[in-house]
């Protein structure tokens, strides 16, 4: 018997997961994503890859700015789903939705639970040196990620991975996944795991600060936050009174001093090893080679860079 499913998610992550949600056997309710937002300082409208995607697939859609009202609890006890999705939605569920007793509200979170619970766990993986993260499928609870596992699927991480292939890749798995979960939901098989408390690791939001390359830390620890930060927000330095971020580069095995232009291909020394920029964007311009940049930015080989920031 196909399910009565609601939908809530929000990035691009969510919408493989969505889709294959919305071709299967399974009936969508409704989806519900953030609020749109003002964008460009107020000039236009910012509607979530959620939000665009029920549009253009004749979606029942919700945004409420707050979760925890009269109105949307009486919405899900009129419309009687049988299962709730979340996916990377970014707002906590209130308990009182929860606790509707014939609802199975389940997550579909980007790590291998307990380790990366919260906003960014595949950042978090990458920055980490992680060998290796997948899908974890569980349902929620009222503290963050913590609730027992349905389901789990693993990939590697290999040393070019970034965050923007490794979220494609999770995001097909996960929804590969997730009509296998909705299948076992469907025929009353499902085997719920508790999450090892002592192995829990939290993935913290990604503040801007921590964008700034710090030449002190080693080359492969610089590359896997280049890695992790990309596209967005992006890892970035100051070269002739500009910030640069890099989006493309590899480690070399050459010493110096933490800062300084090693050479002219534009290779740098950390605390360990040295990276070699290969791509690199400068603030409101495309990205572009690091050959191309040099066409009009002079390197001064010896020159530190750790002091231009």
């Amino acid at each position: 018997m196909a399910l009565k499913i609601i939908f809530m998610g929000t990035p691009d992550f969510a919408v493989p997961i969505l889709q294959s949600i919305k071709i299967s056997e399974h009936k969508i309710l409704c989806v519900y994503t953030q609020t749109p937002k003002k964008k460009n300082r107020g000039q236009k409208t910012g509607f979530t890859p959620i939000h665009e995607f029920s549009e253009q697939n004749n979606l029942n859609l919700r945004h409420p700015e707050n979760l925890d009202t009269d109105v949307e609890l009486e919405f899900f006890k009129k419309e009687k789903p049988d299962v709730v999705v979340v996916v990377a939605y970014g707002k906590i569920l209130p308990k009182r939705l929860l606790n509707i007793k014939s609802i199975q509200f389940i997550n579909v979170h980007a790590s291998l639970l307990p380790k990366w619970r919260g906003a960014a766990p595949i950042q978090r993986a990458i920055m980490n040196l992680d060998k290796e993260t997948g899908v974890s499928i569980m349902k929620i609870i009222t503290k963050l990620d913590a609730g027992p596992i349905m389901m789990k699927s693993k990939i590697k991480i290999s040393k070019n991975s970034n965050y923007e292939s490794i979220s494609k890749e999770l995001s097909i798995l996960g929804a590969k996944m997730i009509n296998e979960s909705l299948k076992l939901i469907e025929q009353n098989k499902t085997e719920f795991i508790k999450q090892d408390e002592k192995l829990a690791s939290y993935a913290k939001k990604i503040e801007k600060s921590e964008a700034e390359i710090n030449w002190n830390n080693k080359a492969k620890k610089i590359i896997a936050k280049i890695n992790a930060l990309y596209p967005f927000p992006g890892s970035w330095f100051k070269h002739n009174g500009n910030r640069v971020k890099i989006t493309k580069a590899q480690e070399i095995h050459l010493q110096g001093k933490p800062g300084e232009i090693l050479n002219k291909n534009f290779t740098i020394a950390c605390q360990e090893n040295a990276i070699e920029v290969l791509e690199l964007q400068k603030e409101g311009k495309k990205k572009m080679k690091t050959s191309e940049y040099l066409k009009g930015n002079k390197l001064e080989i010896g020159s530190n860079i750790g002091k231009d920031l």
